[in-house]
C-alpha cells in the first residue's frame, strides 16, 4: 500500500499534495466521459505527458490542489482546489471526483474540510464556485454544505454560488 504526505485530514479522507505517483489514477479520472462532461465544457482526452506536464506545474507553482485518499482502503477519490484568490480574499473552490467514489458523501465531507482550511489556512474572507446547470447532484451538494445561488456563472451554462456561513 502506498503512502503519502498528509496535508491536512477530514473524518474519512486525507488530503495529501499532487503527487506523481497519482498520475495514473488522474487520468482515469479526467478521461472518464462521466467525468469530464461535469468539469469541461470541451471535454479532451489528456495524456501521461500532458498530465505529467499540468502535476509538475502545479507542484512548481505550489498550487492548493489536494488529492484526496480514502482512510479506510488508502484509494483515491479524488482533487479538491482552491484558486483563483483575488484581492479581496475571495478564493474559488473546485472538487473533481472519480465516478467510481461518487455518492458517498465525500464531496459533502471535501467541500466542507477545503472551506474550513481556506478560512483557517490562508486566510479567506469568502468562498464562491462555478457549477454546469446540468449537474443537479453537485448542486444538491454545495448547496447542502451552505452554497447559495448568486446568479449566471461563466458562461450562460453555469451557476454562480457564494458560501454562505
Amino acid at each position: 500500500m502506498k503512502t503519502y504526505q498528509k496535508i491536512f485530514e477530514s473524518k474519512n479522507i486525507n488530503y495529501i499534495k499532487l503527487n506523481k505517483d497519482l498520475i495514473d489514477d488522474y487520468l482515469k479520472m479526467v478521461n472518464d466521459p462521466e467525468v469530464a462532461n461535469k468539469i469541461s465544457h470541451n471535454p479532451k482526452k489528456f495524456t501521461y505527458e500532458e498530465e505529467l506536464t499540468w502535476v509538475n506545474k502545479n507542484l512548481e507553482e505550489n498550487a492548493l490542489i489536494f488529492s484526496m485518499i480514502e482512510k479506510k482502503t488508502n484509494e483515491f477519490i479524488g482533487n479538491v482546489e482552491i484558486m483563483h484568490i483575488d484581492d479581496n480574499q475571495v478564493g474559488e473552490i473546485g472538487i473533481c471526483i472519480t465516478a467510481s467514489m461518487q455518492n458517498k458523501h465525500y464531496g459533502r465531507e471535501a467541500m466542507q474540510t477545503i472551506i474550513k482550511y481556506g478560512y483557517e489556512k490562508i486566510g479567506l474572507k469568502k468562498v464562491e464556485l462555478n457549477v454546469y446547470k446540468a449537474n443537479q447532484k453537485a448542486i444538491h451538494c454545495y448547496e447542502k454544505v451552505g452554497f447559495v445561488q448568486d446568479g449566471i456563472g461563466k458562461t450562460k451554462d453555469d451557476i454562480h454560488m457564494i458560501y454562505k456561513d
